[in-house]
């Protein structure tokens, strides 16, 4: 069960180390708390927790460094982290979610928020892996790669080979968050020769096709895109 799952979290807080441990564990988490960052990494090959939430800016070894470090190794590389940053560290955002970091929360978070966030990503890691080529629906709104079709309200919308793409992208990972060197990594794969402000471009094409559903796409300031329920 989700509510089981096991969280580490590291932070060099001590205040939100025990705020975070009181709200998780109110829900069932089991919980591990480190203050440094030096010790994250062999913690985490140790007990393999469900998920870390991880401070980026730790005395020691950094959040960027655990992340790297955790990603890059195959048997760690599947736990999802979720990153806690101080309100206005967009290109840290930026840079953790590029190495890996499913999501983020800023400073000061709400408890509610958190448990949410933290509930969110458990259930993308252990939900049902979707086969990427399968159609999906989400509220009205049906797009098949197999068939090349996109439909809102079962009227059919003409898009370009790299919206349809992108959008796709977007609606198979629901409330993610994406920059947008990873959208272009996602779709066209690392070597593609496209800039950050194709992307854009790209969406206001996207929002505008789809009309009143084009408000699904969400712009996250200073980060890049999510596609919300």
């Amino acid at each position: 069960m989700t509510s089981q799952a096991r969280i580490l979290v590291v932070d060099d807080e001590e205040d939100i180390l025990e705020l975070l441990r009181y709200h998780l564990e109110r829900e069932g988490y089991r919980v591990c708390t480190l203050v440094s960052g030096d010790t994250a990494v062999e913690t985490a090959r140790a007990d393999m927790p469900d998920l870390i939430l991880l401070d980026l800016m730790l005395p020691g070894l950094n959040g960027f460094d655990i992340t790297k470090r955790l990603k890059r190794d195959p048997e760690t590389a599947h736990i999802p982290i979720l990153m806690i940053t101080a309100r206005g560290e967009e290109s840290d955002i930026v840079t953790g979610l590029e190495l890996g970091a499913e999501d983020y929360i800023t400073k000061p978070f709400s408890p509610k928020v958190l448990v949410a966030r933290v509930r969110t990503v458990l259930r993308r890691a252990n939900g049902p892996k979707e086969p990427a080529d399968g159609p999906v629906r989400i509220g009205n709104l049906e797009i098949d790669p197999a068939r090349f079709e996109m439909r809102v309200d079962g009227l059919p919308v003409d898009l370009t080979a790299t919206e349809f793409h992108l959008l796709n992208f977007l609606v198979r990972h629901p409330g993610w968050v994406f920059t947008r060197s990873q959208i272009i990594d996602g779709i066209k794969g690392s070597d593609y020769p496209v800039t950050d402000r194709s992307v854009d471009v790209q969406i206001v094409g996207l929002r505008r096709k789809l009309g009143a559903a084009g408000k699904c796409i969400e712009t996250v300031r200073g980060i890049g895109y999510r596609f919300r329920e």
